[in-house]
């Protein structure tokens, strides 16, 4: 039995001893990689929006090397409740003032090798050319954080206002020590109900603003929670599902499947038709009154319709540059209210469809929503190419899943190949344009043709035999 003890209890200290080396040299990986080049951040400004569901923050810092040795990256820190909001990010070099000002983009990826304290997550700028000692550099960070409102209380009723909170800190995350910093936060209206003070604070309209603070070391950070009115609609599409059909005969067919989710605060009690259209600055104030949609240009065909039909509170305004389309739902959409549709339009296929220098075609399509200012929960891009269509790829400016599928339509053989592109946590800013290439001789497109015609033939020939044909039995 003294035996057994003995070695659970050298089991029980090499357990530790391993625990305390892994930690060590998870801090020294951290230390190492940061001191290298010693770097500081001579002033930091951090903006942050709050006028709509999704929350966008500019952060511009200007950093210099104190360090021995060049530094190539530039490293950002998150805090854990931040990171899994995080829906983009970007960086931007800055040069020059005023009119002479140029802006260079600017890689960012996730740090995996270390970590902050406290699950910080850290993000790597790879700058333009190496930071030499003595040196600095003024960076321009964009990033977009969604479900990060929440609606406090979390029920009202049809007359009530929505209020909601923001979790900050008032201090800027960061791995470096930062000489002087402010942060000013922008609320939709002056009607903030409170908001936690860390002196130097001001409440200046629609902005709150924190700071100056100077000499702030590494890591540091002070929570601050902001209650204020926030009337925008929160609007969320749970799914969106959109079919690309491509037909080399002129015409691209778009058909787009909504999930829409009034994502605020829940409403609760009965719903009065008569108060919510005879007092629309007060009853309702934060559902969903209309939605605008931006097309393409020179759609055609364009269609609106939901499980029980065609929705005619629709208005389309067209131009040779744009195409703008204002739906109204069935019903108004309060908090924790749903409403599923779908919207269709064709387009011309010159508009969409090119041929590259080395004979592919290529489809140059948005990925993103058309609504405006809508959050995404899931996208899924399903562009259905031609029968006969071979060896599909696919150009998107970031990160999606992608996978490969097989469609068939009328008079296929060998059924169309279908290239998926999948993101989740999509915003506006992912409305860009992405292509999809592949490989197609015309003489495919005579198949579909060659064989309604052999079909036609062989029943002109059936019906004339028949016709022809003697099958009694008297002579």
């Amino acid at each position: 039995m003294e035996i057994f003890i003995a070695r659970s209890r050298l089991t029980l200290i090499f357990l530790l001893f391993v625990l305390i080396s892994l930690c060590f040299r998870s801090s020294s990986s951290l230390s190492s990689s940061t001191t290298e080049s010693v770097l500081q951040v001579l002033t930091a400004e951090r903006r942050i929006d709050l006028a709509s569901h999704i929350i966008r923050v500019v952060l511009t810092l200007k950093v210099q090397n104190d360090g021995a040795s060049p530094a190539s990256n530039v490293l950002l820190a998150f805090p854990p409740a931040q990171v899994k909001h995080l829906a983009l990010i970007q960086a931007a070099e800055v040069a020059g003032k005023k009119r002479k000002k140029s802006i260079h983009p600017l890689d960012v990826k996730p740090s995996n090798d270390i970590n902050g304290p406290n699950g910080a997550k850290l993000y790597s700028i790879s700058l333009r050319n190496p930071l030499g000692t003595g040196g600095s550099v003024s960076i321009e960070v964009s990033y977009i954080l969604t479900q990060s409102l929440e609606p406090f209380p979390v029920e009202i009723s049809q007359s009530e206002p929505q209020l909601v909170l923001y979790r900050d800190s008032a201090l800027i995350l960061s791995p470096y020590e930062i000489k002087q910093q402010t942060t000013v936060i922008r609320t939709p209206s002056t009607k903030v109900e409170s908001f936690t003070r860390v002196e130097p604070s001001t409440q200046i309209r629609t902005e709150l603003k924190y700071g100056p603070y100077e000499d702030q070391p590494s890591f540091s950070y002070t929570p601050i929670l902001v209650h204020f009115e926030n009337n925008n609609p929160f609007a969320v599409v749970e799914e969106l599902v959109r079919e690309i059909e491509i037909s080399h005969w002129g015409n691209l067919q778009v058909t787009e499947h909504y999930t829409l989710v009034h994502n605020g605060a829940r409403h609760k009690g009965g719903f009065s038709r008569v108060e919510y259209q005879s007092r629309p600055t007060i009853s309702g104030v934060s559902s969903f009154k209309h939605l605008l949609v931006k097309l393409p240009p020179r759609v055609h065909s364009v269609y609106y319709r939901d499980s029980i039909g065609n929705i005619s509170t629709s208005h389309l305004r067209t131009s040779f540059s744009k195409s703008e389309m204002e739906i109204e739902p069935r019903y108004p959409l309060l908090g924790g209210w749903k409403a599923t549709f779908v919207i269709g339009y064709g387009l011309p296929l010159e508009d969409v469809l090119f041929e590259s220098a080395d004979g592919k075609r290529y489809l140059n399509f948005s990925f993103g929503c058309p609504i405006a200012e809508t959050l995404v929960n899931k996208i899924t891009n399903k562009v259905v190419l031609p029968e006969g269509s071979k060896n599909p790829t696919a150009v998107v400016p970031f990160s999606v899943e992608r996978r490969a599928e097989t469609s068939y339509s009328y008079l296929d053989i060998v059924g169309r190949p279908v290239v998926v592109l999948e993101k989740e946590n999509v915003v506006p800013e992912h409305n860009s344009l992405f292509q999809v290439y592949y490989d197609f001789h015309p003489m495919f497109m005579l198949a579909e043709p060659l064989m309604l015609t052999s079909v036609f033939f062989f029943l002109f020939v059936a019906a004339l035999a028949y016709i022809h044909m003697d099958i009694s039995i008297r002579k």
